[in-house]
């Protein structure tokens, strides 16, 4: 498995081009912290220089895929049954909290309501599966598929 990233351009959470926002994801860090460092690189170091590797990186780095090739298996799968239904919830399952103030990720009261809201869905999910399983109906389904 080649656990080798690859830097891209985030058009989708960028302002002009992306560039920056494709950084930050690159290196962990906060859109906003790798902005202002490119704005006061280009007042107060070498003005022309940023400009130009900020264009020459505009051209560079492709654009981030919104599907990739590869299939994910972290990305929930929607399967449905007699009786029931497992719609995927169509968020990303990770939860990245952070440590710091400039790197990427929730903070942590926000990372903890977020998984206290996710297990509340899924114990009410499994409470109705647990209900239909336990129903009259699953058996008389059951009875009729061993027929």
């Amino acid at each position: 498995m080649n656990s080798k990233k690859t830097i891209y351009r985030d058009a989708k959470h960028g302002r002009i081009a992306g560039v920056c926002a494709g950084i930050a994801e690159y290196f962990g860090l906060e859109v906003w912290l790798v902005r202002i460092l490119t704005v006061t690189a280009f007042f107060l170091l070498a003005g022309p220089f940023v400009l130009v590797s900020y264009v020459a990186c505009w051209f560079i780095f492709d654009k981030k895929p919104q599907n990739p090739d590869t299939m994910n298996y972290d990305q929930p799968v929607e399967v449905s049954g007699k009786g029931w239904r497992n719609s995927g919830s169509g968020k990303n399952d990770k939860v990245e909290v952070k440590t710091r103030v400039w790197q990427a990720g929730e903070p942590p009261r926000q990372a903890f309501h977020d998984i206290t809201n996710r297990f509340q869905t899924i114990e009410s999910r499994l409470r109705k599966m647990e209900t239909y399983v336990t129903s009259r109906e699953y058996q008389l389904n059951r009875e009729i598929s061993r027929l």
